[in-house]
């Protein structure tokens, strides 16, 4: 039997802008995978990598090394020239975000080294536009809407998880993951045209946290609107408060395994006692080495079930398909 210790060790995971296809960096260099088939695209050896970035389909391919980095680059991939070297707040994790598919190219990275405030760039130009001050503790984690009009934040705490509207730098959302400190891994909104859907958060407790964004589907109780009726800026109060908004799937890789999630698409069907009323598809890949597919279905009444699709090794040869696995979501 091989040791542990001579499996690559995966240092990154990244998902390209449609979430076709995904990256994983380790010591040796690089894999990239179709997330549809999990079929190996590339496997390249190029030495320790911290981050690699796809672009779509395409062969352009970012990446960073191991090394530690305090300034930010914004690239021309068609002439490669480098078109704006930002300096940043030291950054060991090379935590950003980008959205490539929005009008300007939203780029948001930390602000700070104390508190957990992001500075949002322009990066077609690039401009600084604001900055958000989103949480007392330094950032963990954010994340763009597909169309770069909200950017989710989460903090080294990790126990709230807020959206803003990056236009107006307003918060517009604040869902409560916990009640105890938790790493946020990795946040990911579903595809969306206007407002999203679906908010997706992975955690240091190995659980999947699903957030909904319209709190009208949720059929909010009277608590709760009485509290928001008679308490000043209620509104995120009551988002964080309600457990209608909150969907947890437990378990999903061994605690304080980071992880790396993309959701790939939210179907709503009609009302029917046989099938849910929302469909969500979410991947989720694990630095212990795996790739998991899972179904979530929410009912009209927010009651909701799970079933894991698929799951492979991305470090190994070996392929397992599970179907029918279904469960209920607490």
């Amino acid at each position: 039997m091989a040791s542990g210790s001579s499996r690559p060790q995966i240092l990154c995971v990244s998902f390209n802008q449609d979430n076709s296809m995904f990256s994983v960096g380790t010591k040796e260099g690089f894999k990239i995978f179709d997330a549809r088939t999990g079929r190996l695209c590339n496997d390249n050896k190029l030495g320790g990598l911290n981050v690699v970035e796809l672009w779509f389909a395409t062969n352009l391919i970012a990446m960073v090394g191991t090394g530690e980095q305090d300034k930010t680059f914004i690239y021309d991939l068609n002439s490669t020239r480098i078109l704006e070297e930002i300096d940043t707040v030291h950054n060991p994790k090379g935590l950003c975000a980008f959205a490539p598919n929005s009008e300007w190219c939203y780029l948001a990275i930390p602000a700070s080294t104390s508190k957990g405030s992001a500075l949002v760039y322009k990066a077609s130009e690039p401009e600084l536009i604001c900055q958000i001050d989103a949480h007392e503790s330094p950032l963990a984690a954010m994340a763009f809407s597909s169309n770069g009009m909200y950017l989710a934040t989460a903090s080294e705490k990790g126990t709230m998880i807020r959206v803003y509207i990056v236009a107006q730098a307003t918060k517009s959302h604040s869902f409560r993951r916990g009640a105890y400190p938790s790493t946020i891994y990795s946040l990911s909104f579903g595809p969306c045209i206007d407002r999203p859907d679906v908010l997706a958060a992975t955690s240091s407790s190995g659980s999947l946290h699903m957030f909904f964004l319209d709190a009208a589907r949720n059929g909010r109780n009277q608590t709760n609107k009485l509290l928001g009726s008679i308490i000043p800026g209620s509104k995120a109060i009551s988002d964080a408060l309600d457990p209608a908004n909150h969907h947890v799937i437990h378990n999903i890789a061994p605690a304080e395994t980071k992880s790396c999630l993309a959701v790939h698409s939210v179907e709503y069907s009609q009302n029917s006692s046989k099938f849910p009323d929302v469909r969500t598809v979410v991947y989720v890949v694990t630095h212990d080495g795996y790739f998991r597919e899972y179904t979530i279905g929410t009912t009209k009444s927010n009651e909701s079930s799970w079933v894991l699709e698929r799951e492979f090794s991305l470090l190994d040869t070996g392929y397992t398909q599970k179907q029918n696995e279904h469960h209920h979501v607490d």
